[in-house]
This record gives structure tokens, C-alpha cells and sequence, in this order.
């Protein structure tokens, strides 16, 4: 791989593309080492603080601590730049999970959860701003599919971690383990320096932050391509809150769904390879445009022979189609993200806590709408897909864009 440029706001600091994917893909590995670690640790939570009646928001209440981080990781990212923002939120981490691991009750272990997910915020929303500063166009869209790429990876190796862990040790040990990681984290980023250029650097007033929002909420480009993240993460989020009861209920498989569920990211590494390849061939306009209506085809498509079916198609039948259109949508997001920040340059900070936040914040809901319609069939599964993968197509229609492959390493 070629090394990026002398980066502007760290100019004794070269960088290759590996070491940027290799940095920013452990960045990626924190945040879903903060989600996937606990789950194989549910029961024994359950019985050492009693938390049976409210375990599932162990998880939940990360996400909104992710989430709500979101709004002020952002700008000050664009003030103070981005190892100081990425190290102040992997200090905030590994307090959470530090605590987490001394919680004497099930309440307090919830507030550091909550507060471990602030911290998260940090690396989860700036791996964009900084891949922004180094790249743009279609090598900012190559290098987020590789990073997805090993992203992937973490649903099906975190929790098999985590249960050989707790087999060995009481459960808090991998709460222990998740602050080691936050550590090798700041250490690593104090290494990888700063890449945000002093002269983009923006003062942290509500005033400008509020200047700066409203420049990206006005951006056609930037708006019309978060847009169309926010109905694909919709869809995706109804792949990860309605496949467990999917499995349940209409299929009565409950007890393989951990597997099927890491065999689905499994299966989407290898396209996000391939996909790579084309997007430096096609454009990451193009091959977005392509992925978000082959989902939107593939998921129409199903509709009617799910009624035909009373909605309960063959297992089989129903997670082939699962793994294609699931696999659609996450190529589709490595290109969206790039293209959404093209635009931003010294607002990539803000803009890529936007991305992040309104992902997660609206797709949350619109997937609920559908998710709580899931009894036993899978009508309500297909027909969301179907729906935002339909709406995601249209906002990149309108967001427009060049289709031609651009951009590079910054100089």
C-alpha cells in the first residue's frame, strides 16, 4: 500500500495506508468490544447483581451513551483536534469499564455502562473525521471498506472471547480487559499524531457550532447522503433487533441463532473485499447507487412470494435472502460515508458525529416501528427492508454527486 502524504496538523508523521487501517480499525474493535464482550456474560450478571428483569439494558444504555457523545465529540474534535478528543473518550472509556467491573449492583453497573458508551463515542465517531482528513473520494470510500471489513469481524470473535473469559474467571474480567484494550488504544493514538491541520481548526463556541451544523445540514451532497444512511441504518437495525425473534418465533431455531448471526458477518467480509476493488474501478457513487437498489430489488422482490407463503418461506430460502440484502447495505455504507464527508474538509469532526448520531439515533427508531410488528412471520422483516432500502435509493438519487472515481491522499 502507498503512504498517505506528511500529514498538515502532525508534519513529522508519514503514514501508510496499513497502518492507517490497522489504527482506526482497533478503534473500531473498542466499540464493538464494549457491545459484544458482555453478552456472553448476561446469565452471570443476571445472578451476581440481579439484574434479570433489566439485562438487556446493559447494551441498550451503551448505545445511547454512544449515541448522545456524539453531539460534543464532534466539535471539539474540530477545535482541539482529533487524538485529544479520541484520547479524553478512551480515558472516559476504560472509567466505565472499570467500573463496570466494581459494580456492586446492578443500577450502578448501568450508569457505567452509560458512561462507558460516552466514552466510546469518541473513536466510534472520529474514525471518519480522521480517514476525511487523510483521503477523500474514492480512497476514503476503499480504505472505510477495508475498516469494515475487519469491523465485521468483531459480532463473531468478541463474544467467543468473552465466553472462554468468563469460563476461566468471574465476569468482571472482561470488563477488565475491555479498559486493557482502551489503554494499548491511547497509547497507540499518542503514536498515530494529530491529523487535523492547525489552520482547520474551528473555535468551540455554540455560535460557530451551530454555523457549522447548519453547513452541513445544508449541503446537498453531505445532507442527501446522511439521509440515506439514516433509512439503511433503519433497515439494518430491524436485521439486528428482529432476526433473534425471527429465529424464535416463526422458525423455532432460538438456539442457533448466535451462530447464523456471526455466519452473517462472516459472509459479508468477502464482498466488502471484492467491493473494494470495484469502488477504485467504478466510483463509490456508482457502486453505492448499485447496492442500495439491489437491496431494494432483492427486498420488493420478496414481498409477494412471502404473502404467497403466509409469510413463513423455508428457513433456508428466508437467510439466503437475509445474507444478500444484508451484505447489500453494508457495501453500500463504506461509499455513503465517503461521499457525505467529500464536502466537509475542516467540518469533518462535526459531520461525522452528525453521520453517526442521526444513524443511530433515527435508524433506532424507524426500525422499531417494524421490529415490534414481528410475530410469526416475516412479513414485517422484508417489508421494512423493502420500504428503506427503497427511501435510501431515492436520497442518493437526490444528494447527486460524481459518479467518476476522485480524490486521493491529501496533500
Amino acid at each position: 500500500m502507498s503512504d498517505t502524504s506528511l500529514e498538515p496538523g502532525d508534519q513529522k508523521t508519514a503514514r501508510s495506508d496499513r497502518s492507517v487501517i490497522l489504527y482506526l480499525s482497533f478503534l473500531g474493535v473498542l466499540l464493538a468490544t464494549g457491545i459484544d464482550i458482555a453478552l456472553p456474560a448476561f446469565d452471570a450478571i443476571e445472578e451476581g447483581l440481579d439484574g434479570s428483569a433489566n439485562i438487556s439494558l446493559v447494551v441498550t444504555l451503551y448505545v445511547i451513551g454512544m449515541a448522545l457523545g456524539q453531539l460534543v465529540v464532534g466539535p471539539v474534535a474540530d477545535r482541539l483536534g482529533r487524538r485529544p478528543a479520541v484520547l479524553g473518550g478512551l480515558a472516559l472509556y476504560a472509567v466505565g469499564a472499570i467500573a463496570s467491573a466494581l459494580a456492586p449492583s446492578f443500577n450502578l453497573l448501568l450508569v457505567a455502562r452509560l458512561v462507558w458508551g460516552l466514552g466510546a463515542a469518541a473513536p466510534a465517531g472520529l474514525r471518519s473525521a480522521v480517514t476525511r482528513d487523510l483521503y477523500s473520494g474514492d480512497k476514503m470510500a476503499r480504505i472505510t471498506t477495508i475498516m469494515m471489513a475487519v469491523f465485521l469481524l468483531g459480532p463473531i470473535f468478541v463474544p467467543l472471547l468473552g465466553d472462554l473469559m468468563i469460563r476461566v474467571a468471574p465476569w468482571p474480567v472482561i470488563f477488565w480487559f475491555a479498559a486493557g484494550l482502551a489503554v494499548i488504544g491511547a497509547v497507540w493514538c499518542v503514536r498515530f499524531g494529530e491529523t487535523l491541520a492547525p489552520e482547520n481548526q474551528r473555535p468551540l463556541q455554540l455560535g460557530k457550532i451551530w454555523q457549522g451544523v447548519k453547513v452541513v445540514v445544508r449541503t446537498r451532497v453531505t445532507a442527501g447522503h446522511m439521509l440515506a444512511n439514516i433509512f439503511l441504518t433503519g433497515a439494518f437495525f430491524i436485521f439486528l433487533g428482529s432476526s433473534q425473534p425471527v429465529f424464535d418465533q416463526v422458525y423455532d431455531r432460538s438456539s442457533q441463532f448466535a451462530v447464523f448471526f456471526a455466519l452473517t458477518g462472516a459472509l459479508t467480509v468477502g464482498p466488502l473485499i471484492v467491493n473494494n476493488r470495484l469502488i477504485g474501478r467504478y466510483g463509490a457513487r456508482r457502486m453505492s447507487m448499485l447496492a442500495c437498489a439491489g437491496s431494494a430489488a432483492l427486498a420488493a422482490g420478496a414481498v409477494i412470494p412471502t404473502l404467497l407463503l403466509d409469510g413463513r418461506p423455508s428457513f433456508w430460502l428466508w437467510y439466503s435472502w437475509l445474507v444478500l440484502v444484508t451484505s447489500l447495505l453494508t457495501l453500500a455504507t463504506p461509499s455513503i460515508t465517503a461521499l457525505a464527508l467529500e464536502p466537509m474538509g475542516e467540518l469533518a469532526g462535526t459531520a461525522s458525529s452528525l453521520l453517526f448520531f442521526s444513524g443511530f439515533a433515527f435508524g433506532a427508531v424507524l426500525a422499531a416501528l417494524f421490529d415490534r410488528l414481528v410475530d410469526d412471520t416475516v412479513m414485517p422483516f422484508v417489508l421494512g427492508f423493502a420500504l428503506y432500502s427503497a427511501l435510501g435509493l431515492c436520497c442518493l438519487w437526490w444528494a447527486g454527486g460524481s459518479s467518476e472515481p476522485v480524490g486521493a491522499a491529501q496533500e
